[in-house]
């Protein structure tokens, strides 16, 4: 039995989450506000961030690359061909450049400041740094540093099958993550660039998806084009 400790709009959570729907993994999930700095929490992963993945209640895996590279050493064989981590060094080079890309570079200079500005505001504390309008400065770099990022998307896409090469990768999931998260919000200018937006419709239609077009906040819907796969 595996349980993840995530939060809905985390998107290295969701990382982890489309890793699982594709493994056809349906884990336990415990929504983990990790501004609450839990004390059961805390004693799982010490740094106190989203997501952690445990498995038999005795395999504990923090982060969302520690995780990525478990499920593949340990299920990954099972996919065949379709690995998500190729089984050749120097295309794992290429699929592993981009999950980083798109877990550290893209976070920090997108999704991080649109979503800690947009939604983690409304429910941290403010004694906790929470609470207050969205610092609109952040929130307008953010939307242009998107916009680099998407052309990069789009010249990816419309060179090769999958953003990595010719088959589905952890590179293509981990950028979806990303997206996804921005795409609730109604942020990502879906019409400025046709070839990400005909891939992003690829990964956003496979089943591992679904539970992510599902998620919802207190208070807060998504954007009407977000549960769309004909947006």
């Amino acid at each position: 039995m595996i349980t993840l400790y995530h939060h809905p709009l985390c998107p290295h959570s969701r990382f982890v989450r489309l890793l699982l729907g594709e493994y056809t993994i349906e884990p336990t999930l415990i929504e983990e506000n990790v501004f609450e700095r839990r004390r059961e929490f805390l004693m799982l992963d010490p740094s106190g961030q989203t997501p952690v993945l445990v498995e038999h209640q005795t395999i504990v895996a923090p982060g969302a690359n520690v995780i990525a590279e478990y499920l593949d050493e340990t299920r990954g064989q099972s996919l065949g061909r379709h690995r998500l981590l190729p089984q050749d060094p120097i295309a794992r080079i290429e699929v592993r450049r981009l999950a980083d890309w798109f877990g550290q570079k893209f976070f920090s200079e997108v999704t991080d400041w649109l979503v800690t500005e947009k939604i983690y505001k409304r429910y941290i504390p403010r004694e906790r740094g929470g609470g207050g309008a969205p610092d609109m400065e952040l929130v307008r770099a953010a939307r242009a540093n998107i916009r680099t990022h998407l052309r990069y998307i789009g010249y990816l896409a419309g060179s090769r099958k999958w953003l990595a090469g010719d088959l589905l990768s952890h590179a293509d999931l981990a950028a979806a993550a990303q997206l996804s998260c921005i795409d609730f919000l109604g942020d990502v200018p879906w019409d400025e660039n046709e070839t990400a937006k005909l891939w992003y419709a690829r990964v956003k239609s496979r089943p591992s998806f679904r539970p992510l077009l599902a998620d919802r906040l207190p208070g807060l819907a998504p954007s009407p084009i977000y549960a769309d796969l004909d947006f």
